[in-house]
């Protein structure tokens, strides 16, 4: 003897997200995801990006890293500025690994300087010119904003 009825999981009414909602949320994805493909497709550019005070100290700088997370940051002239160890250096390691990868992207110079710049408001960034990638520190934490605002601070 085979039932052939299968179970229903039953919610009560209440307990239902009401279908009018559930549309609502499906029109709505799939609105953004039209802009988004648009403006993919039409190449349009950034709009929300950071402003973009004057500089106020730049410093080209080289990054060296390592997979344990040991660092070196140099000076233009090759000085050595910092020598991070395992523990302490995983961030910088971190930028210099995004570095290669965007440099070997487009294409850009593998030995090439990256430039530490404080702009007004004390924002400090990352930009490679060789790929145009820049990166706002503040958005990574206090500590390693610190990190980098020492290397700007060094003679």
């Amino acid at each position: 003897m085979s039932d052939t009825h299968t179970a229903r999981i039953h919610a009560k009414e209440e307990e239902l997200v009401p279908r009018v909602l559930v549309r609502a949320v499906m029109a709505l994805l799939l609105i953004i995801l039209s802009m988004v493909t648009i403006a993919t497709l039409t190449n349009r550019p950034l709009e929300s990006q950071p402003a973009q005070g004057p500089i106020l100290t730049e410093r080209a700088i080289y990054l060296s890293g390592e997979a344990s997370g040991a660092a070196r940051v140099l000076d233009a002239d090759g000085a050595l500025l910092a020598d991070f160890p395992a523990d302490k250096g995983g961030f910088v390691a971190g930028i210099e690994r995004v570095i290669i990868r965007e440099r070997q992207k487009t294409g850009g110079a593998a030995n090439a300087p990256i430039l530490l710049r404080l702009r007004a408001g004390n924002r400090l960034s990352i930009y490679d010119p060789e790929t145009n990638w820049s990166a706002e520190l503040m958005g990574f934490g206090a500590d390693n904003l610190r990190t980098f605002a020492r290397l700007l601070d060094q003679p």
